[in-house]
């Protein structure tokens, strides 16, 4: 389980264009992972229209926004494509990544239960450290709160 101030989980993904990211590429800069549970649905629509709409402010702040779902990278290029979104979209079909934050759980809906993505949001630090976690995210103003607390940083 990932704690505030404990290094955050070492990652290698794949982005929505193939290219691979790791934690090691943004040492020295400030890292905000947005978890989701699938593109081109209502809220993850809006969370991904919030994030992109404040990442010129984002980047004035020394943060890279990276959004993270289980999907597929074919799926995640049409989302980011479709909604004109300038940041990376990163799938985790494996779901190792979502398992190392902690974001990939038992959910329940209409009485059946599965295993899906908890809208959880992390905020890694210059150093590599977990700086802040948002479990259960309500997507209104969600994108305004991380903003501040990266500036803060």
């Amino acid at each position: 389980m990932i704690a505030v101030g404990n290094p955050a989980p070492d990652f290698t993904i794949s982005t929505d264009t193939g290219e691979k990211v790791s934690l090691a590429d943004y040492r020295g800069k400030k890292l905000v992972l947005y978890f989701y549970p699938k593109a081109s649905t209502p809220g993850c629509t809006i969370e991904a229209h919030d994030f992109n709409r404040l990442r010129q402010e984002f980047s004035a702040a020394g943060t890279t926004v990276i959004g993270i779902s289980p999907d597929p990278a074919k799926a995640l290029a049409k989302f980011r494509a479709k909604e004109g979104l300038e940041f990376p979209l990163a799938g985790d079909e494996a779901h190792e990544m979502l398992e190392a934050y902690g974001v990939w759980e038992e959910k329940s809906m209409y009485g059946k239960t599965y295993m899906g993505v908890v809208r959880t949001t992390v905020l890694i630090d210059s150093a590599g450290h977990i700086a802040e976690i948002w479990p259960k995210v309500k997507v209104a103003g969600h994108a305004e709160e991380v903003l501040a607390a990266a500036k803060a940083l």
